[in-house]
């Protein structure tokens, strides 16, 4: 299976200067752990994660004036939708990251997340699931 099959097509994407609790309020209504953070006159494409937001509060930071820029990781690996959902699983434990950015010859695709490539490598199962002990 590749990493088109199983990534989502719905970027949130957000700038630079949102603070962090705009990006949890948005992240939080599309339900997604993710934003591609778009800042074309800096760093280009970067990715600000559910993670991301959670450490700047654990440092005690005010989420209402610390902006998506300064917690936004801008050394991105990078999937395309031709990948294998093996490379992508591979690039994700190597990187020791969640979430990659798709992207095809137009730029943003989709995110892949690790809860893609389980939902796609797990078996579909009716009812309870029972875990061993």
């Amino acid at each position: 299976m590749l990493v088109r099959d199983a990534m989502s097509t719905v970027v949130l994407t957000i700038g630079p200067a949102h603070t962090l609790r705009q990006a949890a309020a948005l992240m939080s209504a599309r339900r997604v752990g993710a934003a591609v953070v778009h800042d074309p006159d800096g760093t280009g494409i970067g990715i600000l994660t559910e993670r991301d937001i959670l450490n700047s509060l654990g440092l005690g930071q005010d989420p209402d004036t610390e902006r998506a820029h300064a917690h936004t990781t801008t050394d991105v690996v990078f999937a395309t939708p031709a990948w294998t959902l093996e490379e992508a699983a591979v690039a994700m434990n190597h990187g020791g990251f969640r979430h990659l950015i798709v992207l095809d010859e137009d730029g943003p695709a989709g995110i892949v997340s690790v809860r893609d490539i389980i939902r796609c490598w797990a078996p579909r199962r009716q009812g309870a699931l029972h875990v061993p002990a």
